[in-house]
């Protein structure tokens, strides 16, 4: 069986010095995107490959590019790679790094990688004598360049891996700052699970004249995933969830969650129901990720919680489930989630739980997919799957914070709407238990009498404070401001004029202004810049002289 083995990669042309570290990975048969791969990019052709999520691409453009290294024999120089792989994630970075490092097994092939959340003096250290190849993610990379930690002049093989998630998370524009650093020209290839026309854009700028190797059609998933949807209530799913987990207990299993803030929080609730869960995400140290991935690997926890960043980074064998608790809302993103079981030719179960509000999504992944996924629980109608009841405290589309048991308004006895808010300083003009059934409320005496009481104060009040004030003839003095200001130049009651004058304090005090008539720009008399006297002189200040 080895010598087979070694027969059918020795065919497709690789150095001899690859064959045994293939051999010591178990790696017994070259998959079809690395049949067809492998022999265009040792040619020197730019490749774009297109294949499913699990199926090798890694070893498509790793292993000709390390035997190209290989055959060139040169050494790379001081800040520079001489080659260079670029990925979306970090999770994904490492993951390949480790591949290709298995892979230069007893050559002198020198592979490093540089993600960010991680110290980057290390890194800049760590490039000081330069590297053969080099995996980052496009962020820390330009970091780098951009303190000339690292030169890419001498660049000339370029990898672009899993392009589709790199443009969905807006890196086009690093892409296109990193092409113009590498040296012309150079050989590029691109791999990717799913074909949208924004990779079809990004690979005629950054590839001449490629080689189309397409494996299987865009979208396509591998066909030894058992896919299944379950119909359920947004409230119900974690109870949904945990009943399938426990079907299969001791099973590596992989959820996942559209948010980071929901992802954390599912996996706290898991924890504490007694399952063994990590979670990594974007708001995860890329310490706690490394942590959280070594637990899931190592089976010290057999469930993990993640998000679509993570999608594409997780290669482990061993994962059997991966449960859809949100469904993505980019279709693309359900073909790398439920890629991440049925590795290496192994068979795996996908199970997605259907909200009602996300059934559109739904629709939208088997239109990618061209295939309609079996229902398992559930028939997705309306009628089998109401709208969740609002929680307490929830707000509503009317922005009021109401939830269950909440006091609701009474309603207008007249209109049947809820009634207005009281007014703090007043109270209810209409008893509404007096009310009629039927044409306008009672207006009680006591409610009559006090808005009366108000009434008579409020004019007390209003000519105190100088309002306008009839004579006894009943002639108003005159109404709006200039009936105001009138009333204010008016003499003290006594000296003849209006009976309305309340009791008590009289209207104008020691002090006041004379009934003299103003003058000047703003009607006033400027005579001096300090106050006034009774008589109309001024009490003090500088004088206009």
């Amino acid at each position: 069986m080895k010598a087979i083995y070694m027969s059918e990669f020795a065919e497709l042309g690789l150095n001899s010095k690859l064959l045994r570290p293939l051999s010591d990975q178990g790696i017994t048969t070259p998959t079809p995107i690395q049949k067809q791969a492998i022999p265009h990019v040792l040619n020197g052709h730019d490749v774009m490959g297109l294949a499913q999520t699990g199926t090798g691409k890694t070893a498509a453009f790793g292993l000709p590019l390390v035997h190209k290294l290989l055959e060139d024999g040169a050494r790379p120089e001081a800040k520079s790679a001489r080659s260079l792989i670029l990925a979306p994630t970090r999770e994904l970075v490492n993951q390949i790094a480790d591949n290709l490092r298995a892979y230069v097994k007893g050559t002198p092939i020198w592979v490093s990688s540089v993600v960010g959340g991680q110290s980057i003096n290390s890194q800049i250290k760590h490039l000081m004598k330069g590297t053969d190849i080099l995996v980052a993610t496009p962020g820390r990379l330009l970091d780098l360049t951009d303190r000339g930690a690292l030169k890419l002049d001498t660049t000339s093989f370029l990898v672009l891996d899993e392009a589709d998630q790199m443009l969905d998370m807006g890196f086009i524009h690093q892409l296109r700052k990193i092409a113009k650093l590498l040296r012309q020209p150079r050989q590029t290839m691109l791999f990717s699970a799913t074909m949208p026309k924004t990779v079809e854009d990004l690979s005629r700028s950054f590839l001449n004249d490629p080689i189309r190797i397409e494996v299987s059609p865009p979208g396509t998933a591998v066909k030894k995933v058992k896919q299944s949807v379950r119909f359920v209530l947004s409230g119900a799913k974690t109870e949904y969830l945990k009943d399938a987990l426990l079907e299969n207990p001791d099973a590596l299993s992989l959820v996942f969650g559209r948010t980071k803030h929901g992802a954390e929080k599912l996996m706290k609730h898991l924890v504490a129901s007694g399952f063994k869960a990590v979670s990594i995400h974007g708001n995860k140290s890329q310490g706690q990720r490394d942590r959280a991935l070594k637990e899931f690997k190592t089976g010290k926890a057999n469930i993990l919680v993640a998000t679509d960043v993570a999608a594409r980074g997780i290669d482990i064998s061993g994962v059997t489930h991966v449960y859809n608790y949100n469904l993505p809302e980019v279709p693309e993103n359900y073909v790398h989630r439920i890629g991440r079981t049925a590795r290496a030719g192994r068979e795996g179960r996908a199970i997605a739980f259907c909200a009602p509000d996300e059934r559109k999504l739904l629709w939208q992944i088997e239109k990618v997919m061209g295939v309609e996924i079996p229902v398992e629980e559930g028939d997705g109608s309306e009628d089998h799957a109401p709208v969740d009841p609002p929680k307490r405290g929830q707000r509503n589309k009317g922005g009021n914070r109401r939830g269950d048991g909440a006091p609701k308004k009474k309603p207008n006895n007249r209109t049947g709407k809820p009634s207005a808010k009281k007014h703090p300083r007043r109270g209810n003009d209409v008893r509404e238990a007096d009310a009629p059934a039927e044409g306008r409320p009672t207006v009680s005496r006591e409610v009559t009498n006090r808005h009366q009481s108000k009434r008579e104060g409020a004019n007390r009040e209003g000519s105190r404070r100088g309002g306008p004030k009839r004579e006894e003839g009943g002639a108003s003095s005159g109404t709006g401001a200039g009936a105001k200001r009138n009333a204010r130049r008016a003499k003290p009651a006594g000296a003849g004029g209006g009976s309305d004058q309340p009791k008590g304090k009289p209207h104008h005090a020691k002090g006041a202004r004379s009934g003299k008539p103003r003058s000047g720009k703003f009607g006033g008399n400027r005579s001096g810049g300090g106050g006034r006297s009774g008589s109309g002189k001024p009490s003090g200040g500088r004088g206009r002289g």
